[in-house]
């Protein structure tokens, strides 16, 4: 398991994850051995204008080899499920919280949840340098494989290197861009990301959702206004910041009518017209051509010819020309238009002129004539009336003191997640925090019988350190915190879920639905302990006898986290996760003699010790009398030694069964 991961990572390139992702979209331009056929990709392009492929404008920072390599590892952690959680207050819950390093889970994640999760909601580091924000990551390699891996030199070792412990621009680029990689790819094609950030890196994150989601799938940049003045700013107040939304596809969004309408922002009659273009773009209306309050261009100023050979000039409402008003199209546009009957120059007596120039404004349709969404309209771009105190407050009433430092409001989340359509949605939040969308989401489910479930990601960062004299001292932001008995951020994530779950209920006593979900399933993915991976380096898959029981290694209380969890739970809630199953997957307990086994689908799981020739033939029995049908058996390779192992795979020959044996380490 671990071992196959590390062999895997040592081969990953800075290109591994998007080859990947293309072989995934277009595997008819790799080879039989996995290799991408160039000659055959380029014989596509030749009639396309590539000259943009090599000089196209693009986003370099110091670490973007490094972040994208990190994008195509796979996780060495184990995913330790909290049964004193999950069996108890959470055993129904389709709700999933994961304590742990969010890059490590989504890389768990990308084998069960690929194209499943609706909405993302992130509320990252904003690199502000009094936030605490360092890079985080470590560089697991030496100065000798970077050189290898990137081609580098010793100065860009040390150019490369530099970042780590540090709050710069390439520092944040290189944390976020992996998470945001993998990110996409949970996306469903109709799935969106929203991004909280201010103007310290706001610049930075729209490219790389341009160089990842491409520009054109940008939803909206929402301004949030937070407060209504900050008389404590010491030179220009700043009351506002971004929520930037893009779409894994916004034709498919659009399409699809994913967004409910803004009925406010359009008068009913307002299309009222139909030509022959009325099937693929919908009715239409006249809008006026010229525009003010527009970037001035002398391009955009120029005369129109009226049918009477009058000169139309923008703006002749007034008895002032040219004073800054502009025509919304170009020349040669504006010809076109008025080839193709596009745009009309009619009578107006409110003109000096008395013409106006009109062009058509479509309502596009879908392929059964229905209007399509206009996403546009299915926002206010600029959000008000929530601000960033409403978070405070909500904290304070549940937890009876500030216990969290600026939490984002359930009312502004609310906003943006009430715009979907979808009363069943999968939400995640991989920059927890204090679980405000989880909050969200349970609101809204209360609200209109809705069917929502959320994931949510918090790293177990702690608020206190040890002193030199094994003294826990508070952090600087986490006294208050500390002081209420949590010890870790992650903490408080769960208990605002449940607390928040306990008032939802006490508010809505008379028309919660019955099937309300107020809970969580929560799992910890955590690196395997030190002496762990000693006994995998020095474990002889040829050894006659097991000197060491590395089941055991993987249990909560080897790995020293709560949860009341087995060696051989951990192991396989992470090769369900792997092999594609949800964590809600039914999993059969099956018997050969005193040996424990699990059976899913057609699929077994052996993971324990304790397997003999007894197991053996108990099984091969039950496949010969179509008693039991497999597709595949799964094997945990540090439970059996080398006869165990020869005897079950020369059985399964002997068979003809056509049951794949996989050995994992």
């Amino acid at each position: 398991m671990l071992r196959d991961s590390e062999k895997y990572n040592q081969q990953v390139k800075s290109n591994t994850a998007f080859l990947n992702e293309l072989k995934y979209k277009l595997p008819e331009f790799f080879t039989k051995d996995g290799s991408f056929d160039l000659d055959k990709f380029k014989n596509q392009l030749k009639e396309k204008n590539v000259n943009e492929l090599s000089e196209g404008y693009q986003l370099d920072f110091i670490g973007k080899d490094y972040a994208r390599r990190q994008a195509g590892e796979v996780s060495n952690t184990v995913i330790v499920p909290d049964e004193n959680q999950n069996q108890g207050e959470g055993k129904n819950s389709k709700n999933l919280f994961f304590t742990g390093d969010n890059l490590e889970v989504l890389r768990h994640l990308q084998n069960n949840y690929q194209n499943k999760i609706d909405v993302i909601y992130i509320d990252p580091p904003y690199n502000t340098g009094s936030d605490g924000f360092v890079y985080p990551d470590d560089f697991e390699y030496s100065d000798d494989r970077l050189k290898e891996m990137f081609g580098l030199n010793d100065d860009q070792v040390e150019r490369l290197k530099s970042i780590q412990g540090k709050s710069s621009h390439s520092a944040w680029l290189t944390f976020m861009y992996p998470r945001l990689v993998l990110a996409k790819r949970l996306l469903t094609n109709t799935g969106v990301i929203f991004t909280s950030i201010d103007e310290n890196e706001y610049a930075n994150l729209y490219e790389i959702f341009a160089e990842l989601f491409n520009e054109s799938n940008l939803i909206a940049d929402f301004i949030w206004r937070k407060k209504t003045g900050a008389n404590d700013a010491k030179d220009i107040a700043v009351l506002t910041e971004h929520i930037l939304c893009f779409g894994k596809d916004r034709r498919t969004l659009i399409e699809n009518q994913c967004f409910t309408r803004d009925k406010k922002s359009r008068k009913n009659d307002r299309y009222n017209k139909k030509d022959e273009f009325f099937k693929d773009r919908g009715n239409f209306y006249f809008d006026t051509l010229d525009r003010g309050g527009l970037s001035y261009s002398d391009s955009l100023n120029y005369s129109i010819e009226a049918p009477d050979g009058t000169h139309l000039f923008p703006n002749d409402r007034t008895a002032y020309f040219n004073d800054g008003w502009i025509w919304k199209w170009g020349k040669e546009k504006v010809n076109w238009g008025l080839n193709n009957g596009y745009i009309t120059i009619v009578r107006n007596q409110n003109r000096k002129s008395g013409w106006a120039v009109k062009y058509k404004v479509y309502e596009l349709v879908d392929n059964n004539g229905k209007p399509r969404e206009n996403i546009g309209r299915a926002f206010s771009n600029l959000i008000t009336n929530v601000l960033n105190t409403d978070g405070s407050n909500e904290i304070k009433k549940l937890f009876k003191t500030n216990i969290f430092s600026n939490p984002k409001p359930t009312s502004l989340l609310k906003f943006l997640f009430g715009t979907l359509k979808s009363k069943s949605a999968v939400f995640m939040d991989f920059f927890a925090g204090s679980s405000t969308t989880a909050d969200a989401v349970m609101q809204l489910n209360a609200e209109d019988g809705g069917h929502r479930k959320f994931i949510m990601v918090q790293l177990p960062e702690k608020t206190y350190h040890t002193n030199k004299d094994g003294k826990e001292v508070p952090t600087k932001g986490g006294k208050v915190a500390y002081d209420a008995g949590f010890k870790s951020i992650d903490e408080i994530s769960r208990e605002r879920i449940r607390r928040a779950a306990k008032k939802i209920k006490e508010d809505n006593e008379l028309t919660l639905p019955k099937d309300f979900d107020g809970s969580f399933k929560h799992y910890r993915v955590v690196n395997p302990a030190k002496q762990t991976l000693e006994d995998i380096d020095d474990f002889d898959p040829n050894n006659t006898n097991l000197f060491t029981n590395m089941v055991e290694g993987l249990s909560s209380n080897s790995l020293n986290v709560a949860g009341d969890t087995s060696g051989e739970q951990t192991i396989l809630t992470t090769w369900l996760a792997q092999d594609g199953y949800a964590f809600d997957t039914d999993v059969e307990d099956k018997q050969f003699g005193t040996y424990h086994a699990h059976l899913v689908d057609d699929r077994l799981y052996l993971i324990n010790e304790g397997w003999s020739s007894e197991q053996t033939k108990g099984l091969l029995n039950q496949l010969g009398k179509n008693e039991l049908h497999l597709q595949s058996i799964v094997l945990f390779g540090y439970s059996f030694n080398i006869a165990e192992l020869r005897e079950l795979e020369s059985g399964l020959q002997q068979l003809d069964s056509n049951v794949t044996l996989i050995k994992r380490y």
